[in-house]
């Protein structure tokens, strides 16, 4: 259910802050971040028994807390698969995609991963925009448990309003701060007392020649998993908590199994303290001389065989609700084909699809602040609504046939199109600039031999006698 600006009281800003802070509960988001840096469930267990009736910690119990870290293996898997190889930014203002493409600097493929990577974890993630104190256009990733977005409407994905919230240490005490962004700056509020929250400053967006200005929309995009806004975890978390969890007992059971269970027919002894000394300090202990006296020890082997099916089983569950390549497989031979690797890789595509869909939406509202950077610059007007973006998917397939593919495609499709596409480009822009230089180099250096061709035909006199 989104938070929608109809739900806001605008005349009490302070008291909205309050409770939105109070109702607001990202623990859910950071189960995902908890699981891929595998801080998993099975780290919390505890042995337990009962004594008279009550439930009480066994302290002195093996308890191996054995965690798999299936989920960074899937959200690493995905993030490469999707973002390993950069994503082509274009436009059909070439002088827009320079100048766009100069704005986003070396960082921003790590950004871009980055902002998966947490998106995956949490659901989403926010980016903000920005102009730094010397006038250059700037971004930083904003934790996403730390936001709570304002929507216009309960269909539209139109930003009204972002409350952004965070611990800060003021006057030696750490309290919450709280701001408060709309479309034409932003208000910043102190934790008081009595839960309330008191006015600190308001300042515009940037300050451009001095002045406070705003961007004319709230500067924060997001860039979301899915459209539901799901974490990768929630759909087959219950699957690694039950495989940590066979692991940990076999592990204890593996461990117990060396303390034998000694059962004492006859014994003469006085104590079994007596007993276990004997047998630890003279490997000798003292039985009755009667009949069926004796000690016998007790042991119980793992049901082996059984354990390791589930564990298969467990593992591919894990990679079919994950949605990730197991490379594992043994169903398409040592060396599949391009055809085998498609399909091994089907449900991991499908997934990506998912989030580049939503991850192009953000990166074209994204170039829309760029494009107002521009603007605001004097470097010219574009419109952001003419970027394109496209993914190079590092999928295990045979460059070789891409290439073929992309000659074959040659007068068929645009030139740009076949470039972005190829295996080896990574800047198509870049790449087409290159390739118009070679081509005009091409042209005068044909014009070049051309007319030394003809210099050396005119200069050229028959022999006397000839």
């Amino acid at each position: 259910m989104k938070l929608l600006a109809e739900n806001i009281d605008e005349t009490n800003i302070n008291q909205t802050i309050a409770d939105l802070i109070a109702k607001h509960d990202p623990s859910l988001m950071l189960v995902g971040v908890d699981y891929y840096n595998n801080d998993t469930h099975i780290k919390d267990r505890q042995i337990w028994y009962y004594e008279d009736g009550q439930k009480k910690v066994d302290t002195e119990a093996t308890n191996h807390r054995v965690s798999h870290n299936w989920h960074k293996l899937l959200v690493d898997q995905k993030v490469a698969y999707l973002l390993g190889r950069p994503p082509v930014i274009s436009a059909e203002d070439e002088q827009f995609a320079e100048q766009l493409n100069a704005l986003l600097d070396e960082t921003w493929d790590d950004r871009l991963q980055e902002l998966a990577k947490n998106a995956s974890n949490k659901g989403t993630e926010w980016l903000m925009p920005y102009i730094d104190a010397g006038g250059n256009f700037r971004y930083i990733i904003i934790p996403a448990e730390q936001c709570i977005p304002v929507y216009e409407t309960d269909y539209e994905e139109e930003l009204v309003a972002m409350l952004r919230y965070y611990p800060a240490v003021v006057g030696g005490k750490t309290k919450t701060r709280a701001e408060w962004w709309t479309a034409e700056g932003v208000s910043t509020y102190i934790e008081a007392e009595g839960g309330t929250y008191k006015l600190e400053s308001e300042d515009g967006h940037f300050l451009m020649n001095g002045v406070p200005m705003g961007w004319g929309q709230v500067p924060f995009v997001e860039f979301a998993n899915n459209v539901d806004r799901f974490a990768d975890l929630k759909y087959y978390k219950e699957q690694i908590d039950v495989y940590d969890i066979i692991v940990s007992d076999l592990a204890n059971d593996l461990t117990d199994v060396q303390k034998l269970l000694f059962v004492l027919k006859g014994y003469g002894g006085q104590s079994l303290a007596e007993f276990l000394q004997n047998l630890r300090y003279y490997r000798a202990i003292q039985v009755d001389p009667e009949a069926g006296a004796g000690v016998e020890t007790l042991s119980a082997d793992p049901p082996i065989t059984a354990i390791d099916s589930a564990l298969d089983r467990l593992e591919e569950n894990i990679f079919l609700f994950g949605q990730g390549v197991n490379v594992k497989t043994d169903k398409f031979g040592a060396a599949p084909s391009g055809i085998a690797l498609k399909f091994l890789y089907s449900l991991l595509d499908l997934k990506s699809d998912i989030m580049a869909r939503r991850f192009s939406v953000a990166i074209k509202k994204f170039c829309w602040f760029a494009a107002k950077y521009l603007e605001i610059k004097g470097a010219g007007t574009f419109d952001p609504h003419g970027v394109k973006i496209t993914y190079n998917k590092s999928l295990l397939i045979n460059d070789l046939e891409l290439s073929q593919i992309a000659a074959s495609s040659m007068g068929i499709i645009s030139q740009e199109t076949i470039v972005a596409h190829h295996p080896w480009v990574d800047d198509a822009q870049a790449e087409m600039t290159r390739l118009q230089a070679e081509q005009e180099s091409k042209i005068d250096l044909s014009r070049y031999l051309q007319e030394g061709d003809e210099q050396e035909s005119e200069g050229e006199q028959p022999e006397a006698g000839v």
